[in-house]
């Protein structure tokens, strides 16, 4: 799959379209999609475009296994992923698929330069592929273990799947040409987080030219080579070039080069050796940032259909809603059916639910019902703790403390921050006993201070929290009358004072109803 998001240029990218989307396929989009989110609330102008991979052996195989032609499969496989990204609210711009007439034409262009600039030669390749990878490998990446019959088998070191001894008459390209460029790049600090960087040199260190076409006779699906029927183009040259392909190249205006590719470990290699190698050779500038991460685990384990440990998102969001989903996602990556019901009730249910509900119930609000209260500073300053006033105005801080995080996709941080003042608000109502300063003629202006704190806690967090949980946050806002038009960043730093005060919205229900025992997992 290729999933991207574009901060004025950004891009992520997942390998896909052989089989159906799992959340491991999610996990990324939902993280690229949370940072471009932020983004866009920051004012940014954001190009965010996703699709699929169609080419391929691994694709021309299983469409084989289905009995089906390689267009019809790879077409019923993209439906369901643009399904999950839409049911999910993936906010993509553009959804491109490989076997799209813009891209072919692209890819092709992009052959004929790398031919031209002197980077493409014929030869022989003859070594290890895995065709589950789609990659070619050295004898130090092929390992030999026992099946599950007992019979040696080689297979690639970091993947464990099946490779082939291959020798072919192929189209190179110069890879072996490029470790200076490469690690000038490196020296940029390009690869995030640093403790994957060590892995990229080590690749540049072994550099060797690496075969870009099949033979056309091995391998139908996929672009032919121009000026030669006989070969078809490698799938990783010709999936990278997506990113080529959204960004409008080869017009002289392309939106080029991208600030960051978010991608997963599994395919690290090609956007930090091959891709850049690529753009060098082509004379096109190269990526300012490569954010990786790691294997997406369930219950601590890899997952694979071997364990029978792949999980289905759409059972999930079922069952935890999208924005439930999206939350456990960036909060932890060892997925558990356990840990993802205790998280989203314990956050979402009882703290940010109950909070809302507490602050905007009749029960308290008997006096002023319906009212989002403005700031009473004289009572503020004179009824609050000094702690509780300093957190409260360092709400005012909290854009400039989670952009870093959002900036640097630790976005696990900014829900820290979230529950931290969630928590804290929470325990301002239980502390403060709201519903026995309603009681009193000479408590009512501080409970409605008391409120106004509470409340614009929810505003600011909720604001916060839109890229992360769009549907929970929009019902959040609405909730306490905060019009679409001021929630953006900017809308934070008004400052409490310069907030009158407002009528709520109406209530849409339970903001995220609590999920009951007997839909607990076994």
């Amino acid at each position: 799959m290729q999933s991207a998001y574009q901060y004025t240029k950004d891009w992520l990218r997942r390998d896909n379209s052989h089989k159906n989307p799992h959340i491991g396929h999610l996990y990324t989009a939902v993280l690229a999609d949370s940072v471009a989110r932020w983004h866009e609330l920051k004012g940014g102008n954001v190009i965010f475009t996703t699709g699929t991979d169609e080419h391929g052996l691994k694709i021309q195989q299983a469409a084989e296994k289905f009995g089906l032609s390689p267009e019809h499969h790879c077409t019923n496989i993209s439906k369901k992923f643009r399904d999950l990204f839409n049911v999910t609210d993936i906010k993509y711009t553009d959804f491109v698929r490989t076997t799209e007439n813009r891209h072919t034409e692209v890819v092709s262009h992009f052959w004929e330069t790398l031919i031209k600039n002197g980077y493409i030669y014929k030869g022989v390749y003859e070594g290890w592929y895995s065709v589950a990878d789609e990659a070619y490998l050295s004898e130090n990446e092929v390992i030999e273990i026992d099946d599950k019959d007992g019979n040696k088998v080689k297979v690639a070191y970091d993947s464990k799947h099946p490779v082939v001894w291959t020798k072919e008459d192929n189209y190179m390209f110069k890879l072996s040409a490029f470790k200076d460029g490469l690690t000038e790049w490196l020296d940029r600090g390009v690869i995030h987080p640093q403790k994957f960087e060590v892995l990229v040199r080590q690749w540049v260190d072994d550099l060797e030219d690496l075969s870009v076409s099949r033979q056309r006779n091995r391998l139908t699906w996929g672009i032919p080579v121009p000026g030669d029927d006989t070969q078809t183009i490698y799938v990783w040259l010709d999936a990278l070039v997506n990113y080529l392909t959204v960004s409008g190249y080869p017009n002289e205006s392309h939106d080029w080069p991208p600030d960051c590719h978010v991608v997963g470990k599994d395919i690290l290699r090609f956007h930090a050796i091959y891709w850049p190698a690529f753009l060098l050779a082509a004379g096109l500038p190269l990526p300012k940032r490569i954010q990786s991460h790691s294997h997406f685990l369930v219950d601590n384990t890899k997952m694979s259909k071997s364990r029978g440990n792949v999980i289905d998102p759409f059972d999930r969001i079922n069952r935890y809603t999208a924005d439930g989903l999206r939350y456990f996602f960036i909060e932890n990556w060892n997925y558990s059916d356990l840990k993802a019901l205790d998280c989203l009730n314990n956050d979402l249910a009882d703290k940010l639910g109950n909070l809302l509900n507490r602050c905007t119930s009749r029960k308290i609000n008997t006096n002023f019902p319906d009212l989002f209260p403005a700031l009473n500073q004289e009572i503020l300053e004179s009824k609050f703790s000094p702690e509780d006033i300093k957190m409260y105005k360092s709400l005012q801080q909290l854009p400039d403390l989670v952009d870093e995080h959002y900036n640097e996709y630790n976005i696990y941080k900014v829900i820290e921050y979230v529950m931290m003042y969630i928590k804290w608000a929470n325990k301002l109502i239980a502390d403060n006993k709201p519903w026995q300063l309603k009681k009193k003629e000479e408590d009512l202006q501080f409970l409605k201070c008391l409120i106004h704190v509470v409340m614009e806690t929810l505003r600011v967090n909720g604001i916060i929290l839109q890229p992360i949980v769009p549907n929970l946050t929009d019902q959040l806002l609405g909730r306490l009358g905060i019009p679409s038009n001021e929630r953006m960043v900017k809308n934070i730093h008004f400052g409490s004072k310069e907030i009158s005060e407002r009528r709520l919205g109406e209530s849409d229900g339970v903001l995220y109803p609590k999920i009951v025992t007997s839909n607990k997992p076994s």
